[in-house]
């Protein structure tokens, strides 16, 4: 009996295998170190997310494809195309920057995070993330959603004794299997009316469906979508944002900010521009005002947080990340209406860059801050100019990359590009629609910015000015500011490498 897959091109997988590899060691090694050595874990941690994100560079010449049929090489399970990479440097990217957040996180917690454990769920999470924007049939691509999603859960509760973690993880936990539950519903009903899991296949077959078994598809097709919103945090399924991040340790918050984003929204395009095509006069409209409603809903929360309230930074962050959700569906809205959908998708993925770097940068400073303050309210950062210069202003400039002004111009340039995006696919009231929240936004934006530079109401501690930073903390700090303002200075770079080629 013949083989059903051709030989594996190890090359291809490489950097979700090596982030899985590295979880592993660290799961072996936790078994054999004394408590004193356990910090240990996490620069093995660090080394291996660096090590997956360097083995993306052999892959930039061409595209690679592997756990192909024997009988039709073209259709395949695992896909390193351009839009793979993209994703994928983000995943790893941010996972790295959240890692150098972790040593610190886990150095102050007091032995309340089991590190082992910790960096192992960790890693594990970021190996599911980095497979699924390759994933190029059905199976595959729950499969990386819940290796992904799984550890988060635990991620999110793993804090010792603390009933606002597990509160957090319950809600989180509740939210994410109901959207695996409806999702799986979905593909089902797909894979019954086309008889395939592959995406290119699906995109064939769907289109002739027997008279029969239309309506099954096309609710297949809507359970799918409605699947992929919850994992996206699209109103109305964004209840468990804001709660599921003040009660997780803040890189993990961080984490999910970015890279729990980046895997709903690959796995919503992929589904709807390669696997759904032809339904495109379903899903899109509804993405379109499933976009307007979440960006909407988003800014509106994050207006609403009172500066004195506790962890209302964070919660702040947490709307913030939910408007932002809104902004990312335009351009994948778009590609439905548009004759070349690739480059709106690729509006997307310029977009997911820009708010990675950026959005990871002001976690970095909200964890540099809730160190001083464990509440980390908003009113915290009032005159952190004085004590912090060069942290205060690079959280000013990570606020006003994600409002969208100068000299954030990265900011501004993605904010152009998704409108830019909904003009020409004629959804000129979405755009509209954008523009009042982009309006909205710099409200909230604009005011903690100026905190940032007001006369602090005591007189700053001599002694905290003059302590100096953990390294990790430094690192994360750093990294994320020469990256914005790298990319503030040339921007069409990331536009140049989405736009085109990607699939």
């Amino acid at each position: 009996m013949s083989s059903l897959v051709q030989s594996v091109d190890w090359l291809a997988i490489a950097p979700p295998t090596v982030a899985a590899v590295v979880g592993l060691v660290v799961l072996v090694a936790d078994l054999f170190l004394a408590e004193s050595r356990k910090p240990v874990l996490g620069w093995i941690a660090v080394a291996g997310l660096a090590a997956a994100a360097l083995m993306l560079l052999p892959l930039l010449d061409a595209d690679r494809s592997t756990f192909c049929l024997v009988g039709d090489t073209e259709v395949c399970s695992y896909t390193a195309d351009r839009f793979t990479l993209v994703i994928q440097f983000l995943v790893l990217g941010g996972a790295l920057l959240s890692a150098l957040l972790s040593v610190t996180a886990l150095k102050d917690s007091g032995k309340r995070l089991p590190e082992g454990e910790y960096w192992f769920l960790f890693l594990s999470s970021a190996a599911g993330a980095a497979l699924l924007p390759a994933s190029r049939d059905l199976a595959t691509l729950v499969v990386a959603l819940e290796v992904a999603s799984l550890p988060a859960f635990a991620l999110v509760g793993l804090r010792h004794g603390d009933r606002r973690s597990s509160e957090a993880a319950l809600k989180f936990f509740l939210s994410s299997v109901t959207a695996t539950a409806v999702s799986l519903l979905g593909i089902s009903f797909v894979y019954a009316a086309t008889g395939t899991l592959h995406l290119t296949r699906v995109a064939e077959r769907i289109q002739d469906v027997d008279g029969q078994l239309a309506t099954l598809a096309q609710t297949g097709v809507v359970l799918t979508l409605v699947g992929f919103a919850f994992k996206t945090a699209a109103v109305p399924f964004h209840f468990w944002v804001p709660d599921t991040y003040v009660g997780a340790p803040l890189p993990i918050a961080a984490y999910l900010s970015v890279i729990g984003k980046a895997v709903g929204f690959s796995g919503l395009i992929l589904v709807t521009v390669v696997a759904l095509p032809s339904y495109a006069d379903a899903w899109a409209p509804a993405l379109a005002v499933l976009a307007a409603l979440t960006m909407t809903a988003g800014n509106v929360g994050a207006l609403r947080q009172q500066s004195t309230r506790a962890y209302s930074a964070v919660r702040l962050l947490a709307w913030s990340s939910v408007g932002q959700a809104g902004y990312l569906l335009v351009p994948i809205a778009a590609a439905g209406y548009s004759d070349d959908p690739e480059k709106s998708v690729g509006s997307t993925l310029a977009y997911a860059l820009m708010y990675g770097a950026v959005n990871l940068g002001a976690f970095a400073v909200a964890a540099l801050v809730g160190r001083a303050h464990r509440l980390n309210r908003v009113a915290d950062y009032r005159g952190l100019y004085a004590a912090r210069p060069l942290t205060a202003l690079l959280m000013g400039f990570f606020l006003l990359c994600l409002a969208g002004l100068p000299p954030g111009v990265i900011g501004l340039f993605a904010k152009v590009t998704v409108f830019a995006a909904a003009v020409h696919a004629g959804l000129g009231w979405l755009a509209v629609v954008m523009a009042v929240n982009v309006v909205i936004a710099l409200v909230y934006y604009l005011r903690w910015t100026a905190l940032l530079f007001r006369a602090p109401e005591t007189a700053p501690d001599g002694e905290a000015v003059a302590h100096r930073l953990p390294a990790p903390l430094t690192a994360a700090l750093a990294l994320t500011g020469v990256l914005g303002i790298a990319l503030s200075g040339a921007p069409q770079l990331v536009l140049r490498f989405t736009e085109t080629g990607l699939f």
